[in-house]
């Protein structure tokens, strides 16, 4: 597994990269977010571990031009705990956040949970979920719609699937943070409600009205075949 590493901190991108490579990851690591975005188009990585504030390009900026071409897990490392700033970053296709400073052994947690994801680990393997135009090849981890493919991000693409297996349940925001996410992001729900509506404009055709992400006004979210 590769992993990309980008801080401007140069002492905390050494410990991060000593830790992760003592895991049995090959790091490869960088102090900005041009580099990283240059670095991500070069090279292919499972991973990419991406602060938020960076000199020149911002981890934010940066985020949203490798979501033009990658679709790979970003992990974003943050100084800042308000809400706000961590709904930006998955707004613009981070996959998760660490408030700085953090414990190292949270960090990798969270990264083997993402890469486990990534790779299907707790997926069916073999079957093609399909709704009218939309369907999702869980072997390819794709998307399509109306016979293009759709990129989307590796929480979205766990939580269409958890969605699509089990058509008409509702789950509550809670419910979606657990399963999908894996823990709770005390107060940080709203989470949900970003991925939900990035589903929807990609995957529906009329996102404010949509066929299949369905809202249960008070408690959750549901999908309709």
């Amino acid at each position: 597994m590769r992993v990309l590493v980008v801080d401007d901190e140069k002492p905390l991108v050494k410990g991060m990269k000593f830790n992760l490579e003592n895991e049995g990851y090959e790091v490869e690591c960088a102090y900005d977010g041009a580099a990283a975005v240059e670095l991500a188009r070069e090279g292919r990585f499972d991973l990419i571990i991406l602060d938020l504030m960076m000199p020149e390009l911002d981890g934010l900026e940066a985020c949203m031009r490798i979501r033009e071409f990658s679709n790979v897990p970003i992990i974003m490392l943050t100084a800042k705990s308000e809400d706000a700033d961590k709904l930006m970053g998955f707004e613009c296709g981070a996959d998760d956040y660490v408030t700085k400073p953090f414990n190292i052994l949270e960090l990798k947690a969270r990264a083997r949970a993402l890469l486990r994801r990534a790779a299907g680990v707790q997926r069916s393997r073999g079957s093609l979920l399909t709704a009218g135009d939309l369907s999702l090849d869980t072997e390819a981890r794709v998307a399509v719609r109306e016979g293009e493919t759709v990129d989307l991000t590796a929480k979205e693409y766990d939580l269409m699937e958890l969605l699509m297996r089990n058509p008409r349940r509702v789950y509550s925001r809670e419910n979606l943070m657990n399963v999908v996410w894996g823990y709770s992001y005390a107060g940080d729900y709203r989470t949900v409600d970003v991925h939900i509506r990035r589903l929807r404009e990609k995957l529906e055709k009329n996102p404010a009205e949509p066929d299949h992400i369905m809202t249960k006004w008070g408690v959750g979210y549901y999908f309709k075949e």
